[in-house]
């Protein structure tokens, strides 16, 4: 992964003494899409929807200020951000002076959208309202009820999924806990709670288990996991309707929690559950 080279991820990192958006470290979606099969127009629409739990700068008395942040980046950005390079940046705030949060705000969105080659959106909240929200769980069937046999070292393949065409379309939401992917450059394992809407043929609930299980050994960014289930479910199932929603658990005072969806589905709610 060439790409990644010059990337912090997996480098010892100097913490930053000041502000620095060159830290920021774009990613093409493109060669994964490529890889996936995907070509021109995408299939879907969706976002990337990050929370950062870190975020701290000063203001012009020399203050220290907190928030905590939420971006939303829109899949349709020609760039991801890799997660090390955006804590390094907002890292590289701590020192920063500002007049005020609206500064902060419309500087976050400035140098991120930048990076993300389209406009990410950015908002903050302050502690105590995030913790009005409470915590909310994800929607849909739970599909770890299920008594399995696994093998822990098949690759997620879209030969897995299997459909009883016999039984007809059905609408469902299916649930789990249970995918782990790993980083593609640490090889440090990232942990999700995901949930799939689904109109189409009936879909086996035990195959699609095993499919996203079969993630544990898989070695790719977090929208890519996201994208890749959402096509193989896409092209081997066939569904009218689908849509994939995973909340992956923090890392670095960050999660990133990547939706993707082919109709106009609800937009999710970001509201982190138990895990998170």
């Amino acid at each position: 992964m060439s790409h990644l080279d010059h990337a912090p991820l997996g480098k010892i990192s100097d913490n930053p003494s000041q502000y620095s958006p060159a830290l920021l470290f774009p990613i093409s979606r493109n060669e994964n899409r490529m890889a996936l099969g995907i070509n021109g127009s995408l299939p879907f629409f969706g976002v990337d929807i990050w929370n950062a739990y870190e975020l701290s700068w000063l203001n012009l008395k020399g203050k220290p200020q907190i928030a905590i942040a939420s971006f939303v980046v829109p899949a349709n950005s020609p760039n991801i951000i890799e997660s090390k390079s955006w804590k390094l940046y907002l890292n590289s705030l701590n020192n920063h002076r500002l007049d005020s949060q609206e500064s902060l705000t419309q500087l976050l969105s400035t140098d991120l959208s930048n990076a993300a080659g389209a406009p990410v959106s950015v908002q903050l909240h302050q502690p105590d309202k995030v913790s009005q929200a409470g915590m909310k769980e994800l929607g849909g069937k739970l599909l770890d009820r299920l008594d399995l046999e696994i093998d822990p070292h098949q690759p997620p393949d879209a030969s897995l999924l299997q459909i009883d065409s016999s039984l007809g379309v059905v609408e469902e939401s299916f649930v789990t806990h249970l995918l782990r992917s790993n980083c593609p450059v640490t090889g440090q394992p990232d942990w999700a709670s995901v949930q799939i809407n689904y109109v189409g043929p009936t879909i086996q609930e035990e195959s699609l288990l095993r499919y996203l299980i079969a993630f544990r050994e898989h070695q790719e960014f977090h929208e890519h996991c996201v994208e890749k289930i959402y096509m193989d479910i896409k092209e081997k199932c066939r569904p009218s309707k689908l849509s994939v929603y995973a909340r992956y658990t923090r890392r670095g005072g960050i999660d990133i929690n990547p939706f993707r969806a082919d109709y106009n589905a609800e937009w999710p709610e970001n509201i982190r559950h138990s895990r998170q």
